[in-house]
């Protein structure tokens, strides 16, 4: 059990609490004003040593910087190079100048909430999000390795939400033209008709497209970084198969022949196809003599699930195209396309089933007898 002793200080009288660690080592906490926050001081420590929850104080002394790398060297392994260059970057550039110094005992939430409320007055809600989810990654670290007893950060209410981006999709016709218009034909339909992301359409090798069973084999995925390309992984993690028309197949054997099984699909040789520029590039020209609505190439994909929809495919084999790890994110995702669809539906019930309902006649239903009203008495 906690021992209290009282000592004298120039400031005054003072209390410290002796107790054991769940280790059996002893240790103390000096400083206490009264005796009576010293006796409730030694309390909280037994009851939190009861449940498990005991947290030494002088593991909580270290800084966030000092945890900091071991949370940054395990998301470096996890994630993909450009999503670890963002996290980087926000821990540089808005966490460490701020909770460096910090020691993790001394961080309290309404602080956290306040600088919050400082970078919403400079950062959109993205960047304020990325560098909250780096302060609050770190800090659940920090609990686990059991240096904190909860996690400070968590729990914030002025975090902003994000706003959804407008999205542009685009009629059959209108990728016919934006490829009939680009000096990439096939990879513009590949994008359209087949759904891919950018990095893994030009990811894609010969050997990856299978003609016979009409199918690309998406398993790598090639993320530009400045000039630099690094390729892994693809979002999910996962290789999928996905269906492609004949038609793009047409194009892509095309584009295929004379190439060994290895090469890249639409790159220059071993040299991947960088993402067109947003002002000036080889895709903007495109779209401006195509006459289209201005999109970007990743606004493909979207269509893709908006031609797919319309045509009548299920959100499961959707999801399964896009590489979505649940339909639940396709349906999320593409809310509005399937809101469209609901008058469809009535329509199509109504085709389908109407001539199963039996008609009734309304002379029956005028002459059909009564029931006579019987009084509360009986």
């Amino acid at each position: 059990m906690a021992t209290i002793e009282s000592y004298t200080t120039a400031a005054g009288k003072r209390y410290q609490v002796r107790y054991r660690t769940p280790q059996h080592t002893q240790t103390k906490k000096r400083g206490f004003r009264t005796k009576r926050d010293a006796e409730d001081f030694a309390a909280t420590v037994e009851v939190r040593k009861l449940a498990g929850e005991y947290v030494k104080p002088s593991l909580g002394r270290v800084t966030v910087a000092d945890i900091a790398p071991i949370w940054l060297s395990r998301k470096e392994s996890d994630v993909a190079r450009s999503n670890y260059r963002m996290l980087e970057s926000a821990w540089r550039v808005h966490v460490q100048p701020r909770w460096g110094t910090v020691r993790l005992s001394d961080i309290d939430l309404a602080d956290v909430e306040l600088w919050i409320a400082d970078m919403r007055r400079k950062s959109g809600a993205t960047t304020v999000i990325r560098a909250y989810g780096v302060l609050a990654g770190i800090l659940d670290d920090a609990v686990k390795a059991r240096r904190l007893r909860a996690n400070p950060a968590r729990g914030v209410e002025n975090l902003p939400r994000k706003t959804s981006k407008r999205r542009v999709y685009l009629t059959a016709d209108d990728v016919g033209r934006l490829a009939a218009e680009s000096k990439h034909r096939a990879l513009i339909l590949t994008l359209a008709y087949c759904g891919l992301r950018w990095g893994e359409a030009v990811a894609l090798r010969v050997q990856d497209v299978e003609f016979l069973r009409r199918r690309i084999m998406i398993r790598d995925n090639a993320v530009q970084l400045a000039s630099d390309f690094s390729e892994g992984l693809t979002k999910s993690r996962k290789d999928r198969s996905v269906p492609v028309p004949q038609f793009v197949l047409d194009e892509l054997s095309v584009q295929c022949k004379g190439r060994a099984l290895d090469a890249l699909v639409f790159g220059d040789g071993a040299a991947y196809l960088p993402r067109p520029k947003s002002d000036g590039g080889w895709f903007v020209a495109a779209v401006k003599r195509a006459k289209v609505q201005i999109v970007t190439p990743h606004d493909l994909r979207h269509t893709c699930a908006s031609l797919a929809i319309s045509a009548g495919v299920n959100v499961l084999a959707l999801a399964r195209m896009l590489g979505h790890a649940d339909p639940s994110v396709t349906l999320r995702v593409y809310a509005d396309l399937f809101d469209t669809d609901l008058d469809a539906v009535a329509e199509a019930l109504d085709a389908k089933c109407a001539q199963s309902v039996p008609n009734r006649c309304p002379a029956d239903v005028e002459q059909a007898p009564k029931k006579p009203l019987t009084s509360v008495n009986g």
